[in-house]
């Protein structure tokens, strides 16, 4: 099952797990220090982009960490970046990358105003994330970030593949 992700800066998140739990009516799935995500089954979310230039940069822009869509497989992420590449898009492509809490394997673009979009899988759960990049590497090849999305991401790692017939 594929899944779009919102992601948001809070400024305190126990406040925003307890906010969150009561909007959408369900308990984080994971909870590390400073840092908690929901898979909400219902309802669907909806991603509305309205043109506002004036907008941009004010108070609720600064809500936004980045945006993404997580699917079931590495070669699901693989397929988006042969498409989104094919489409004419700058593409950044990581692999084993620790992130929120998470070896994942992924690939960014970014929209016309800059907004971060991830197409990711989840490899494997780690307890401790650390380091402050968004990403290590940019669409078109440039170096890595420098947003801060807090304490969750670290720069890419190597980790062995689990071996044949192995279970995440």
């Amino acid at each position: 099952m594929a899944r779009v992700q919102l992601a948001l800066n809070v400024s305190d998140v126990d406040a925003a797990v307890e906010f969150y739990s009561k909007l959408f009516g369900v308990a984080p799935a994971k909870r590390r220090p400073g840092y908690a995500n929901f898979a909400v089954d219902v309802p669907p979310l909806k991603l509305v982009l309205i043109e506002n230039p004036d907008a941009r940069g004010a108070g609720v822009a600064g809500a936004l960490n980045h945006l993404g869509v997580e699917v079931e497989s590495s070669d699901e992420v693989g397929a988006a970046t042969a498409r989104l590449s094919g489409a004419g898009l700058d593409t950044a492509v990581e692999e084993n990358t620790a992130c929120c809490y998470a070896v994942q394997d992924k690939v960014w673009v970014d929209d016309p105003d800059g907004a971060p979009w991830e197409i990711y899988t989840v490899l494997a759960d780690i307890a401790e994330s650390t380091g402050t990049q968004l990403r290590t590497v940019e669409p078109g090849g440039g170096p890595g970030s420098a947003c801060d999305c807090g304490p969750v991401c670290a720069p890419t790692m190597t980790i062995e593949p689990a071996p044949a017939g192995a279970t995440r």
